[in-house]
């Protein structure tokens, strides 16, 4: 009897159930991802309608609802106008469709499974969660710490996927205190936050985020539905995401007039307390230190080279040569998350279209799953 032959037969039959096990349970995860992007296109701001073709409305439909209803208590800035856009925007992109192109590019064959730390933001309603699904959909464990600004909605959105997926639960982990035992992070924070973040996790594999801004490049030929949708990238969450356009390039002797026109249909965001406390107060501070200022009323915009400007305030930047000013653009790309034109640059996002990123649209360009699966 041949025995070599037979043992090594025997490891390529276990090596072959072993990628067929892995492969059934990818299937299996990207189709919970599935059923979570149905069960979340349930809930919109306009009209909210139960699927009973929904797996699992019964635990879950009622409590979500109640969940939305109560974010704007858990954080100030989580209305339920911005909750629901925010899934909504989920639902859209978990679609067979979308996880199929998206995870087409890759090859997935995470022999062992690790644990990978996230420490997430909390800035707009989850903002973290692409980052959660990457690491699940790669074939490793997660250890989330989340934002104390965004303590309940990604938690709600786990149990759902462990209850389509229960073999989920051994890979989904929430961090009360001090995140240890990981072998790879991806941390999210301020541009000062960053350095502690690269000091803590020197030792291990890591993405680390920084503060970035958007921009939109204008030239005085966008039509009036292109400025209306600029409105939509500059007020959405109020402002406070990293796609968010915070600054505004503009030629020599553009007039506003079209501008201040296109963002008219935003007026209702002063009714919010906290934009209109923040909208006083960094007006006065502008006024006292005797910034030339332009004002509607319910934001302001000035000329500032920075590209972080406070909440309710948008910069400004005249330039003369285009190709100059493109120049200056990937110089710095490190503090630039988007581009909004009409198509002046070549990675230029649509008018309105920064708050909606597709499952490939990387945060600071850098390819997050293709960092999982080589960790």
């Amino acid at each position: 009897m041949n025995y070599p032959s037979i043992i090594f037969n025997f490891a390529k039959l276990q090596s072959k159930q072993f990628i067929y096990k892995l492969l059934m349970l990818h299937s299996n995860k990207k189709r919970s991802f599935i059923a979570l992007g149905k069960f979340l296109s349930q809930f919109s701001e306009t009209e909210t309608l139960r699927n009973e073709n929904v797996l699992h409305n019964d635990l879950y439909f009622d409590a979500f609802q109640d969940l939305i209803q109560l974010s704007q208590s858990h954080n100030g800035w989580y209305t339920p106008e911005n909750v629901y856009f925010s899934i909504q925007s989920w639902a859209n992109a978990l679609t067979e469709e979308h996880l199929d192109k998206w995870l087409s590019a890759y090859t997935f064959n995470v022999m062992e499974s690790k644990t990978v730390g996230l420490v997430l933001a909390g800035n707009i309603p989850l903002v973290g969660f692409h980052d959660f699904l990457s690491v699940l959909i790669s074939g490793h464990k997660v250890a989330v710490k989340l934002s104390s600004n965004d303590q309940h909605l990604l938690p709600f959105l786990a149990k759902y996927l462990i209850a389509c997926e229960p073999y989920l639960s051994e890979k989904i982990t929430f961090v009360e205190g001090k995140l240890e035992n990981f072998d790879a992070v991806i941390a999210t924070g301020s541009t000062n936050t960053s350095r502690y973040f690269e000091y803590y996790f020197k030792d291990k594999p890591s993405i680390i985020r920084k503060s970035r801004n958007s921009v939109a490049i204008l030239n005085g030929s966008e039509s009036k539905e292109q400025m209306v949708a600029l409105g939509e990238d500059i007020f959405r969450y109020f402002g406070l995401g990293c796609r968010n356009v915070s600054k505004l390039f503009v030629p020599k002797g553009y007039n506003f007039d079209a501008f201040f026109g296109g963002i008219f249909p935003y007026q209702d965001v002063i009714k919010y307390e906290k934009y209109a406390n923040n909208y006083d107060y960094n007006k006065a501070v502008f006024l006292m230190s005797n910034f030339k200022l332009l004002d509607n009323e319910f934001m302001t915009i000035m000329e500032d080279s920075s590209y972080a400007s406070p909440i309710s305030s948008v910069f400004y930047e005249y330039y003369e040569d285009l190709e100059q000013l493109k120049l200056r653009l990937a110089s710095d790309s490190e503090k630039i998350q988007c581009i909004v034109s009409n198509k002046i640059t070549e990675n230029s996002i649509a008018f309105g279209e920064t708050q909606k990123p597709n499952l490939w649209d990387y945060a600071d360009n850098v390819d997050t799953l293709a960092f999982l699966l080589n960790i």
